[in-house]
């Protein structure tokens, strides 16, 4: 129960608070502020602070005011301290002599008996920067680590990097007390020490060689932003620290049944495979992080997933995957960044995200980035999954197919393409989707769809002459240039198919009838198709003209004259209907108002003359192109980072600051190693084998040329 003169000084505190609100809305000038920061009254001082804090944030100049403010540094009331120190450190630079002059006083609050005015001089000391007082600062921290309340040691550790960056050549002395509050078994003190490691010197890995074990069992107690410091730390520690060990695991001692027991195993039980060794110090760190999974920050649950990633094994990490999709209730902007990094870890294993298929199903809220990317998960997991989850995922995708916003069709088509090329099985389903698409009147959606048709025809042509056929048929209602030129450069490349018997003249014979109301790209693979189909017409003539002219016998060598027709005839004197059409078109570009087209044309005419090389320039066999999936320029990034999100976006050398973590190393198996040796071992035998045997040679040699060199004496 409160008694009436604290009920009554509560009111009259709450009615001041309420007057000064209002008072505080009616701007001042600046002799009025002057006159409330000189007054005596701790009220009408607060309510001056805080209009000159106003108008500081507001761009106004309060520098006049310094010295009216900094005099109030001395003051009892912690608001007014609070609002002097920000002032003081926004101002310091400008004012350094003036600020120097206060330097004393926060010195003196240094010993205060209140751990809060403790702190707050030692966070306003390091944020003057005026490189004089290095020293100063420096003494200060060295004070702060040694503090008896852990809020003054938080915020000595935060002030070693300001410090190091006010004087660099304080570091030997920073990186002691460094040392010193690593160690600190609060957990808020060593988060705010690891961040400040991080800061200054994070090659150092000294340094966290006795504190290891204590950090890693009080991750899951710090606060998220240090967590997310701690996070990073661990896993270059444990990149460098830890070598990944493997043993060689035979099947036979992983599971030895009844039949090895009584010998009868199989031979297959012999088989070895490599199983991966965690140390137990990773394993206890792998093991503290799991409950951050949980945390409500969306950026502690991807360091985990990345620590995971980065050093733990395949189990590990697919405990990751979960946590990471229920991000996907939150934000637009969180859900964004949440795919990226769910993109990252699917390029690696799909397989895991089969289950999870109907969370990427793109919903009428969707900006673009995160349907583009929920699209390339689809299309990613789509070989993994079953039957029924891959029927699914092609009604989704035909169904925003046929939609009406240009870029979700065109990605959708896209998606199908990708599909069909990653499994084969469903290839002719989606093969007839995008054949079924050809007709639309919406030119977008018909030129993407013959686009993916076509690099699906280019990976198996054989079976697709057909297809060819069908879209050949289709030439008259596809309206849309890309569309029309996709399709004429399909028949053209089917051109040499059954001889005469082949649809590529006849397609040609119509085309040049409307030749001149085609679009440009049109018209340059009607120009392509044509020079095709004349090529092939004159290697059927080469080939015949050989075939008569085979060796004969010699008793018939006199009587036959050498053909007539050991070469082809020339273009204006060919009755055929492919050369006539081919001049006929020849006759039609000269006219035509495009220099390029006109170029190409003598190029193809010229090419003409030679058919050897025509042939190698124009029929050769062109290679199947691949749709990889739009983020493997993404893969190899830091899971978190932001050159995960804008990968490609920082041009030749990269985005500037991007650091990736370090080389993990890796120690040989126990049992090659030991192999090793012993053929090292019996390598070195063999040669002192050698060599013992060819002193032998030598000696007996030097025998023989002794005795023959007595018999000559003797002689």
């Amino acid at each position: 129960m409160l008694t009436a003169p604290a009920a009554r000084d509560l009111t009259l505190d709450a009615a001041s608070a309420a007057r000064s609100s209002r008072s505080s809305s009616r701007p001042l000038d600046k002799t009025q502020v002057k006159k409330l920061l000189d007054s005596r009254n701790d009220r009408e001082v607060l309510d001056g602070l805080r209009r000159v804090t106003s108008m500081m944030y507001r761009n106004q100049k309060t520098l006049p005011l310094f010295s009216s403010v900094v005099k109030n540094v001395a003051s009892p009331n912690l608001e007014i301290k609070k609002l002097v120190y920000i002032y003081l450190i926004h101002h310091a630079e400008q004012e350094p002599d003036l600020a120097l002059l206060s330097i004393n006083t926060i010195q003196k609050s240094l010993s205060d008996t209140n751990p809060q005015v403790r702190a707050l001089a030692l966070r306003t000391m390091s944020g003057i920067r005026v490189p004089v007082i290095s020293q100063i600062v420096s003494l200060a921290i060295r004070k702060g680590a040694g503090d008896m309340s852990p809020y003054v040691r938080r915020a000595a550790a935060l002030a070693i990097p300001k410090c190091y960056r006010l004087d660099p050549s304080q570091l030997p002395q920073l990186l002691e007390y460094l040392s010193t509050l690593l160690g600190d078994k609060q957990y808020y003190v060593a988060g705010a020490a690891v961040a400040a490691f991080m800061a200054i010197c994070p090659e150092r890995i000294d340094l966290i060689h006795k504190h290891y074990r204590n950090l890693v069992k009080i991750i899951v107690d710090m606060d998220e932003w240090t967590q997310l410091s701690t996070l990073r730390l661990m896993t270059i520690y444990a990149r460098k620290c830890f070598p990944r060990r493997t043993r060689t695991a035979k099947n036979k001692e992983r599971s030895a049944g009844l039949h090895d027991f009584y010998g009868e195993g199989s031979g297959a039980s012999s088989e070895s495979e490599q199983v991966v060794v965690l140390d137990p110090d990773l394993e206890l760190l792998l093991n503290s992080i799991k409950p951050l999974l949980h945390s409500r920050n969306s950026g502690v649950v991807v360091a985990v997933a990345r620590c995971y990633s980065a050093i733990g094994t395949p189990a590990y990490m697919k405990t990751a995957i979960g946590p990471l999709i229920a991000l996907l209730r939150g934000a637009q902007d969180i859900q964004q960044i949440a795919l990226f990094n769910i993109v990252s870890i699917c390029l690696t294993c799909p397989a895991d995200f089969v289950k999870y298929a109907t969370h990427f199903l793109v919903r009428a809220t969707d900006t673009e980035p995160v349907w583009e990317l929920k699209l390339e998960i689809l299309t990613l997991i789509f070989p993994h999954a079953p039957s029924h989850v891959k029927s699914l995922i092609l009604n989704e995708l035909e169904h925003f197919s046929r939609g009406s916003d240009k870029a979700l069709v065109r990605e959708s088509v896209r998606a199908i393409g990708r599909c069909a090329q990653t499994d084969s099985a469903t290839a002719p389903r989606c093969l007839h989707l995008l054949l079924d698409q050809i007709t639309s009147l919406d030119g977008t959606l018909a030129a993407e769809s013959l686009t993916v048709i076509r690099h699906l025809i280019q990976q198996d042509p054989s079976a697709h002459v057909a297809t060819v056929t069908r879209l050949a048929k289709n030439l008259d209602s596809a309206t849309d240039p890309q569309a029309r030129a996709t399709i004429i450069w399909l028949v053209g490349e089917f051109s040499g198919l059954n001889g005469e018997d082949n649809i590529a003249a006849d397609v040609l014979r119509i085309l040049v009838k409307d030749f001149s109301s085609e679009s440009e790209l049109a018209k340059r693979q009607i120009v392509l198709l044509g020079a095709k189909v004349y090529l092939h017409h004159l290697n059927r003539q080469i080939e015949a003209s050989q075939s008569q002219s085979q060796p004969q016998s010699p008793s018939f060598k006199d009587q036959a004259p050498p053909s007539s027709t050991s070469s082809p005839k020339l273009l204006e004197d060919d009755p055929a209907p492919q050369a006539k059409l081919w001049l006929y078109l020849l006759h039609l570009v000269r006219y035509d108002t495009s220099y390029d087209l006109r170029d190409r044309t003598r190029l193809y005419k010229a090419l003409l003359t030679v058919p050897q090389l025509a042939t190698l320039m124009l029929l050769a066999p062109k290679p199947a192109p691949q749709a990889p999936s739009p983020s493997e320029a993404r893969r190899g990034y830091t899971l978190g980072s932001a050159a995960l999100v804008l990968a490609g976006g920082g041009g030749v050398h990269g985005l500037k600051g991007y650091e990736d973590l370090p080389g993990e190393e890796e120690e040989e198996d126990e049992e090659e190693e030991e192999e090793e040796e012993e053929e090292e071992e019996e390598d070195d035998e063999e040669d002192e084998e050698e060599d013992e045997e060819e002193d032998e040679e030598e000696d007996e040699s030097e025998e023989e040329s002794d005795e023959d060199a007595q018999f000559m004496r003797s002689a």
